[in-house]
């Protein structure tokens, strides 16, 4: 269990490492997180793996008490096991939980970087591979180009300032994943990535990221296909033109609200009802904008293919 009464919340470190038949993966990457973190512990959260990663981990606990395991009966996707091991870290009083994926694309040499802006007095730290000094190796150039073109589209549709929305390798602090809403987060394909880092940067906590040098793996089968792209942009666009239209319809009622107690003074009170009629209209104007951004996204990424 972990030891809350320190002075840095990273001395309370969960590693968390998600799997899906990684057995050649999972020793590997987890002699590198004992390695270069001697002291974190790490939780493996399977989801019934049928090629025996359930069973290398629970070897590898068995000689190290920092590595624990949890096996989950069916696979209900990233989120799921990350709620899950959420779950178990904030439990157990875990002051600091991490995700890491199990196929090495997140060096833990770099975990280091993440936990070092937690000491530093940051809530949520995202390994960027498109800050300065971050980068993406043995990546093709179109899925590089995607990937940070989604990534600058997303941040732009949505208001944030965080380069990389999409990336998996981050460090919170255990009030950030307290006060969001887990089972209300988006689960089509992997946007509750973007989705999680976009509810802490409106909860107002401190968001921050650090280069990191994502590698793409070297065993194993990706889990990504190629629907992720579409559904990601589709969901994010209609978030931001939902966010925006808000913001407009709450702008303008302000100024119709304003604008009738300005001519109720001077007593004129039949033009206050056209400023509300345009406010509706925006309010209408603004949902159908949505309505139709999506159309054209999907359409866009259908064209593609």
């Amino acid at each position: 269990m972990a030891d809350t009464e320190t002075e840095k919340p990273t001395a309370s470190t969960l590693v968390i490492i998600p799997t899906y038949n990684e057995v050649e993966n999972l020793p590997l990457i987890v002699a590198r997180v004992r390695e270069s973190n001697p002291d974190v512990d790490i939780l493996v959260v399977d989801d019934n793996s049928p090629d025996g990663t359930g069973d290398k981990a629970d070897e590898l606990a068995a000689e190290d008490s920092h590595i624990n395991v949890v096996h989950r009966e069916e696979k209900t996707g990233l989120l799921g096991a990350y709620t899950a091991g959420f779950n178990w870290g904030l439990e157990r009083d875990y002051a600091v939980l991490c995700q890491m994926d199990a196929d090495g694309s997140h060096a833990p040499e770099q975990l280091p970087r993440l936990l070092s802006a937690i000491d530093e007095g940051a809530d949520l730290v995202i390994g960027s591979r498109y800050v300065d000094g971050g980068e993406a190796v043995n990546w093709p150039k179109n899925r590089y180009l995607l990937s940070k073109l989604g990534n600058l589209y997303i941040s732009v549709a949505l208001g944030d300032d965080v380069a990389d929305m999409t990336a998996g390798y981050r460090a919170f602090r255990r009030e950030v994943l307290e006060t969001i809403d887990l089972e209300d987060l988006s689960r089509k394909g992997y946007i509750f990535q973007v989705d999680l880092a976009d509810r802490a940067v409106q909860e107002g906590f401190d968001v921050r990221e650090v280069p990191i040098t994502f590698v793409d793996r070297e065993l194993g089968e990706s889990k990504l296909d190629a629907s992720f792209a579409g559904e990601s942009l589709a969901e994010v666009t209609k978030w931001g033109w939902n966010r925006r239209s808000t913001q407009v319809s709450e702008i303008a009622g302000e100024l119709a609200r304003l604008g009738r107690y300005q001519l109720d003074e001077l007593g004129v009170n039949k033009i206050p009802g056209k400023v509300t009629h345009a406010v509706g209209v925006a309010g209408d104007l603004a949902e159908e904008g949505a309505k139709l951004a999506k159309y054209e996204v999907q359409r866009f990424l259908h064209n593609r293919h």
